[in-house]
């Protein structure tokens, strides 16, 4: 089996792991605004997509071509500051359709956030954030910034995209649990 992986962006985080990915793999790495015309190439696809204001980035793009992605085995793995946990699945229930979630392999891996290299916007929606945050102490650590990186969390995708590759037939997640889905570690 062929596959590919499409990524979205927007401060590097998901973008280094989709090329971590696509050395350890092979695998042929596009970000989304680009590469819409190798999907139908593929016969899985692996999806990488940030966690911002509690949203995935890339949703629509994936919506735009939800038909074609359908259709294949998928892995979808979020970037971003949370934890595999209640909250991250409902962020990623409210940017992705369901039946989406329930067909794919969900991987949440850790991911980068400093707060200098931040837009005027996004570094305001920071401060207001963790203003409002009712945990004062989570509040104050927001506004520090974080890095979860971890370029050894990538291995149980590249588990899987080898067994894919190897003719492994893709089966559908177990019990459709994304909290026993790769690592679990906390990341932007």
């Amino acid at each position: 089996m062929s596959g590919a992986i499409f990524y979205a962006t927007r401060y590097g985080s998901t973008r280094d792991y989709a090329h971590w990915i696509a050395k350890a793999t092979g695998l042929e790495a596009f970000d989304m605004d680009d590469g819409a015309q190798a999907l139908q190439r593929c016969d899985f696809v692996v999806l990488g997509c940030p966690v911002i204001y509690h949203k995935l980035l890339g949703s629509k793009w994936i919506r735009r071509h939800l038909d074609e992605i359908s259709r294949k085995p998928v892995i979808l793995f979020t970037v971003s500051g949370a934890m595999a946990d209640a909250k991250l699945d409902g962020w990623i229930a409210n940017s992705l359709p369901q039946n989406l979630i329930d067909h794919a392999h969900h991987f949440a891996l850790g991911g980068r956030q400093n707060p200098k290299e931040l837009t005027l916007f996004d570094r305001t929606m920071l401060i207001v954030g963790g203003l409002f945050n009712p945990d004062r102490k989570a509040g104050r650590e927001e506004l520090k910034g974080f890095d979860f990186m971890d370029k050894a969390s990538i291995q149980p995708v590249v588990d899987l995209i080898e067994r894919w590759k190897s003719g492994e037939a893709a089966k559908a997640p177990p019990g459709h649990d994304t909290k026993n889905q790769g690592n679990a570690s906390p990341g932007n």
